[in-house]
């Protein structure tokens, strides 16, 4: 089997803390067709928390599955696609491609074929 790893880093919003680790487990029927919050500012909805202006989805995609995620005004998104092929805002995405959105109102996903994407919600 092979094992791949992700290792992120999105700058906090806050100074002088100690560095801090947190590790959950989110199933993939919790991921399956839409977009689960699985990292954001106050622990919302069972997510990890961090000390960001950000929010981080994680989705399962195959055909018929999308979603949209709507973004306030002055918020930009980063997509990544960690597997599989994605239509993200109508560009056509691979294992490894991302997208970065600067003046979109959603992100939308669509077409996947087995597909893991995550989506930051950032300032």
């Amino acid at each position: 089997a092979t094992t791949h790893f992700l290792q992120i880093w999105i700058e906090p919003n806050v100074t002088g803390i100690a560095p801090s680790y947190e590790q959950k487990h989110f199933s993939a029927e919790h991921k399956r067709g839409h977009l689960k919050l699985v990292a954001s500012p106050a622990g919302e909805a069972g997510s990890v928390k961090i000390h960001a202006d950000a929010r981080m989805y994680a989705g399962l995609f195959d055909e018929g599955e999308s979603a949209d995620l709507h973004l306030d005004a002055g918020r930009e998104a980063y997509v990544h696609v960690v597997r599989g092929t994605v239509r993200v805002n109508g560009q056509h995405l691979q294992a490894g491609d991302a997208a970065m959105l600067h003046g979109e109102p959603q992100v939308q996903l669509r077409d996947g074929e087995q597909a893991e994407v995550l989506v930051f919600d950032l300032r």
